[in-house]
């Protein structure tokens, strides 16, 4: 059900549609094991004839109706998954940073992959459920005009199946949805294999306490847990073909016994049940995949609602002022909740006001707050007490996207896009490869429709590039987050002396997180943190 309904938030009509053709396929598949059996009873007579013209116009409709069904499914699927995953991307980018640092990657990556994935298997499905389907309910239709009697042991008999099926399949289920819970860890560790690998390589005994203690443990628990749940699912398909032979034997050789059966009649029981073995058995060795969609249905949904509740305010963001006066910030606050539920990690309350035209140093231990305060400023954290201004215009859900529009960031964790997404000017390539002269990568990147030819470079050389982005995006608030930190000493001479001086004088404010004291001695102004407070805010004499 939760399928369906998942397939009907697309297109209710399109999923009527294709779930009527698909069952018009089945059910003249049906009709034809009856045509079948007719045929056969009547032996060769005039008739024939007749029923070859029918034979004809049942496989005509069945062939048509099925593929109408299928194709109509099959785009409705893909566009349902489709717009699935850009619905999540979206609520995903639109949630309050702090949320998704909670959520944490593992968990929204297996969503959008392992989950997403699920679904986009089982609604491959459906238009072959609706055909097996269809034939089946054809079939017994066929058995009803033959005897009801019959009918009657063959509702006996699912009744049977269904109720000693029943707790397999929810005990199935159960295994499978802890298998999905632990894929949530499967996907950390997998993580750690990917971003740790040169931490682990220097370090034998910790690389094989990962291996032992952590991705085993869990791949061995993600793999326990399917093997239990597969496994049920496997026994009901067995239990499920055994009393299918049983129906099938009673039929051939306990029923002609108990009521009287002409040979033509018991022909076409024993081919009708023979035929609705293949439907049957599709429609159970498919209950593995819609189960796993179900529980993968379930975590999206979960995630979006957790999504939702978090979402802030999207709109279309006004022209940013290059001339601004002040940013103030008053009385902020920001908890930070660490791994232990009791315990949490308070910045503020911060007092600060900020110009145009300083080279502002934060400076500070690990720990100190710095970062927190960095995306407190830059708006990707909310206070969750006290008030930013801009200009003297409080800072709300409704006016926030246009206040981040005034920082060009580059923290510590960056992320290198390959493209100069969202700048689309005439002269990008130009102006980027003059940029590109200034950092001194122009003898290994160029620019090309705004595309860079390569960001396959060292840590120090791919930070030069996320600056060019930020020179291009031409803000009026720079703010760098430990940036001269993998650079060589003579481009980092180059960045505190030259760079971040020229930034100030075109007027803009610098904002620049470091443990470079050595160079201390050119900031405008320096606030030092210290756990979550400000410790001191000295100007320069």
């Amino acid at each position: 059900m939760h399928l369906i309904y998942f397939l009907l938030r697309s297109s209710w009509k399109m999923v009527a549609i294709a779930i009527f053709t698909g069952f018009l396929s089945g059910g003249s598949s049906a009709s034809l094991i009856a045509l079948i059996s007719r045929a056969i009873s009547q032996g060769m007579t005039q008739s024939l004839d007749a029923i070859a013209v029918g034979f004809g116009g049942l496989v005509f409709l069945a062939l048509t109706s099925s593929v109408i069904s299928q194709v109509m499914l099959v785009r409705l699927a893909q566009q349902a998954v489709f717009q699935l995953r850009l619905s999540l991307s979206r609520q995903i980018l639109s949630s309050e940073l702090a949320h998704l640092e909670k959520l944490g990657a593992p968990r929204l990556l297996a969503t959008l992959t392992d989950d997403v994935q699920a679904v986009s298997d089982a609604v491959r499905l459906v238009p072959f459920l609706c055909i097996d389907m269809a034939i089946v309910v054809g079939c017994l239709l066929y058995i009803i005009w033959l005897s009801w009697k019959v009918f009657a042991l063959v509702c006996l008999l699912t009744v049977v199946a269904l109720g000693s099926c029943r707790w397999l399949l929810k005990r199935g289920q159960t295994w499978l949805a802890r298998a999905r819970e632990e894929q949530d860890q499967l996907f950390k560790h997998f993580r750690t294999v990917t971003d740790g690998t040169k931490e682990l390589k220097l370090h034998y005994q910790r690389r094989q306490a990962f291996l032992k203690e952590d991705l085993q443990t869990s791949a061995a628990a993600f793999r326990r847990y399917n093997v239990r749940g597969l496994t049920l699912f496997s026994m009901t398909s067995s239990w499920g073909k055994l009393i299918f032979f049983f129906a099938i034997g009673f039929v051939l050789f306990a029923l002609p016994r108990l009521i009287t059966l002409s040979p033509q009649t018991l022909a076409g029981y024993v081919l009708t049940f023979t035929y609705l073995m293949l439907p049957m058995d599709n429609l159970v060795n498919c209950l593995p995949i819609l189960s796993r969609a179900a529980v993968a249905l379930r975590k999206i949904q979960s995630l979006g609602i957790s999504l939702a509740n978090r979402a802030e305010t999207t709109t279309t963001p006004d022209a940013i002022r290059q001339q601004w006066q002040e940013l103030r910030l008053k009385q902020v606050t920001h908890t930070y909740q660490t791994e232990q539920e009791d315990t949490s990690f308070v910045v503020g309350p911060i007092d600060l006001t900020l110009r145009p035209g300083e080279l502002v140093f934060i400076v500070g231990g690990n720990g100190s707050g710095k970062s927190t305060l960095a995306k407190l400023l830059t708006g990707l954290y909310i206070p969750e007490m006290g008030q930013i201004s801009f200009d003297g215009v409080p800072i709300s859900a409704q006016n926030r996207e246009w206040y981040r529009q005034h920082f060009a960031v580059v923290f510590a964790d960056f992320y290198l896009f390959d493209r100069l997404l969202g700048l689309d000017r005439s002269d990008l390539d130009t102006e980027a490869q003059e940029y590109l002269r200034r950092l001194q990568l122009d003898h290994k990147v160029t620019v090309h429709n705004g595309k860079l030819s390569t960001t396959s470079l060292s840590q120090g050389q791919r930070k030069r590039l996320t600056l060019l982005t930020a020179y291009l995006e031409n803000r009026p608030i720079f703010l760098f987050d430990e940036w001269a930190a993998d650079q060589d000493p003579v481009f980092k001479e180059v960045f505190y002396t030259t760079l971040l001086p020229q930034l100030r004088d075109q007027g803009r404010t610098i904002l620049c997180i470091s443990h470079d004291d050595h160079y201390f001695r050119l900031a405008d102004r320096i606030i030092k943190l210290d756990y979550g407070k400000i410790e001191y805010d000295k100007r320069k004499n």
